[in-house]
């Protein structure tokens, strides 16, 4: 689980699919625990810009994504414990949306913009 000290705090991002909270600088020399091999994080800062936001409401941490309630409400399931947001803002651009299905990711945004108890027409 990576540590975040308090005076970094403010430069803390949040992934737009995975909802992981780490900085800047985290997201730049490790990328995404969850979402590394589709987004292309590390070393990359116009990915970094793309795909995580700083504006982001509520904070989890879990230490076990697979026995969590918590986890599970989140869609957190199976991903890497750590600090996660419970909503991040921000709008993935297409292509990473694709790149994520094609990694057989299904993205569904985390700004509580999709209801998720009514069945999506298709």
């Amino acid at each position: 689980m990576s540590f975040i000290p308090p005076s970094q705090q403010r430069h803390m991002r949040a992934c737009m699919v995975c909802a992981v909270v780490r900085t800047y600088q985290q997201f730049m020399a490790e990328g995404c625990p969850n979402c590394e091999r589709f987004l292309e994080l590390r070393n990359n800062a116009d990915a970094i810009q793309d795909c995580t936001s700083s504006v982001f409401d509520g904070l989890t941490a879990i230490s076990d994504t697979s026995k969590s309630w918590v986890a599970r409400s989140q869609r957190l399931e199976g991903y890497d414990p750590g600090l996660y947001a419970i909503q991040v803002e921000g709008v993935l651009p297409e292509d990473v949306i694709n790149a994520a299905q094609s990694a057989g990711v299904q993205y569904i945004p985390r700004d509580g913009s999709v209801d998720e108890t009514v069945p999506r027409e298709g």
